[in-house]
């Protein structure tokens, strides 16, 4: 059996760093780490391909050789979802899907054979079964959560390290809170569940020992969801297990109750963190309450994150305007919240409402729900009406995506980032090839930023102000400047239209 396992396209998008990659000559930031560790699940005596379309096309070769088509998607990958099933039914291949995509949309794509839903460790046995047997079903489900001890490391040997940016890893799934917007609960549960830890260490073994050296993201939606396990098990095992490794350095998401532990900064430092995603949404107190942000709820929260800076760990923040209790400042709240925390990284949404979450079925009894939400956070689209209007609604937005943006104040935010953060000490391992990839980017940021680019003026600015007053941060500036011109691009898109 000649299997493809296909990873469709993403757009143009905020995460895609698509503008950045330029850069480094890399192609894509991370490898499906689904189909990877699915691949692990399939029968041993099968021919595995992995076409991951953001590295490159689907070629009649592949076509040729394949049997049967493994596809899994997110909702921002819904369009190239749909050329691929086109592609493939043109040559008469049987189609498997699963992901999130078809968790709440299965029924829109008509075309797939059979659809492999929900937590693959418990549906995909009974699917291979029936094919062997000739009598698979169309749909394979369960309301059922896995146990990670049986999840197997991911099939790396299928993929080119050199066309990625960072790999991914998994230590648990499901968040312990309830925030009415994130369908992370409704997919993955509200009690945490963890891999053993020597399976961690086992998965990072043979990343190392087939040659990566960079960073290692952590893919969990809360990584602190289980705080005493994190803390008495796997933290004090990935330090031990950094102690005669090098160029490895971790980052991953979090909530913003992280400022609140001292120790626990301290030890993800020490593993090797750099840095953590935070859903900040808003600093809007009514309408954390609504959405039933708990967490966030009678805080400082610019003290919070630059507490977290001080412990050494970036911030990247995630930031949300729509809500019903939002007022029209709201957007120069934003606006003044992103500019003081130093959150350079600040992805700002229009709030949307998923499939599964109780935002979603809210926003249908009210009949509020408009067509399919993108999947996309920053295309400035929304799937539902916003009690304050649609047009001020996105007129705003516009405004906050220009405000932080353009290129003043956003090379002021990396200053206010490099004044608060406090870097750890880290050992730093550069091979030939990674020396000369970040010296390639340096001196394209040079022309690019610093010749004809319209934030030249900016970009020297914050130059000789990183090697006079913050020299050893030279890099962070450097890169931080790569990442605001693929940020730039994005929002242009939005605010210019």
């Amino acid at each position: 059996m000649n299997v493809l396992l296909i990873y469709p396209q993403f757009p143009d998008t905020f995460w895609s760093f698509k503008h950045a990659l330029k850069f480094i000559g890399k192609k894509a930031v991370s490898p499906p780490l689904g189909l990877l560790t699915v691949a692990s699940m399939l029968p041993k005596e099968w021919n595995l391909r992995l076409v991951d379309l953001n590295v490159r096309s689907l070629t009649m070769d592949d076509l040729q050789w394949a049997n049967m088509a493994f596809i899994s998607a997110m909702t921002a990958q819904r369009k190239s979802v749909h050329k691929t099933i086109q592609q493939l039914k043109e040559q008469m291949i049987p189609i498997v899907a699963g992901g999130p995509l078809f968790v709440y949309e299965h029924d829109e794509f008509p075309e797939v054979d059979h659809f492999v839903l929900n937590e693959a460790e418990i549906t995909l046995p009974p699917f291979l079964a029936d094919l062997e047997n000739g009598k698979a079903k169309p749909i394979y489900t369960t309301p059922a959560y896995a146990d990670l001890s049986t999840t197997p490391s991911p099939r790396w040997d299928l993929i080119h390290f050199d066309d990625y940016v960072t790999l991914n890893i998994q230590f648990s799934r499901g968040c312990p809170f309830n925030c009415d917007f994130c369908n992370v609960t409704a997919l993955l549960g509200h009690r945490p569940r963890t891999k053993p830890v020597q399976n961690i260490v086992a998965e990072l073994d043979a990343m190392y020992q087939a040659g990566w050296r960079d960073s290692v993201f952590f893919v969990d939606d809360n990584f602190i969801g289980n705080k005493k396990v994190l803390k008495s098990e796997l933290l004090p095992a990935l330090i031990e297990w950094q102690k005669d490794k090098k160029g490895i350095t971790f980052s991953t998401e979090a909530s913003i109750n992280l400022a609140d532990d001292g120790e626990l900064m301290e030890m993800l430092v020490a593993a090797g963190f750099t840095s953590v995603f935070i859903g900040v949404e808003t600093p809007e107190e009514e309408s954390l309450a609504s959405c039933n942000k708990k967490q966030n709820l009678e805080r400082n929260l610019i003290k919070d994150i630059k507490r977290i800076l001080h412990h050494g760990l970036q911030v990247q923040g995630g930031f949300i305007v729509g809500f019903d209790n939002d007022r029209p400042s709201i957007f120069q709240r934003q606006i003044e919240f992103i500019q003081k925390s130093g959150i350079v990284t600040a992805m700002v949404g229009l709030l949307q409402a998923p499939p599964g979450t109780s935002l979603y079925e809210r926003m249908k009894k009210e009949g509020r729900l408009l067509a399919h939400l993108s999947g996309d956070n920053v295309d400035g689209t929304t799937n539902i009406l916003p009690k304050m209007g649609l047009e001020p609604l996105v007129q705003g937005y516009k405004k906050i995506l220009q405000n932080i943006y353009e290129p003043n104040s956003y090379y002021q935010r990396v200053r206010t980032f490099l004044q608060e953060y406090q870097p750890p000490r880290l050992k730093v391992h550069l091979d030939f090839s990674t020396s000369l990839m970040y010296l390639r980017a340096f001196f394209q940021s040079i022309i690019q930023l610093g010749v004809i680019g319209k934030e030249r003026f900016e970009y020297w600015r914050l130059f000789f102000w990183t090697l006079f007053r913050r020299p050893r941060l030279f890099p962070y500036s450097i890169t931080l400047a790569i990442y605001g011109y693929h940020f730039r691009k994005i929002c242009e898109k939005v605010w210019q239209t």
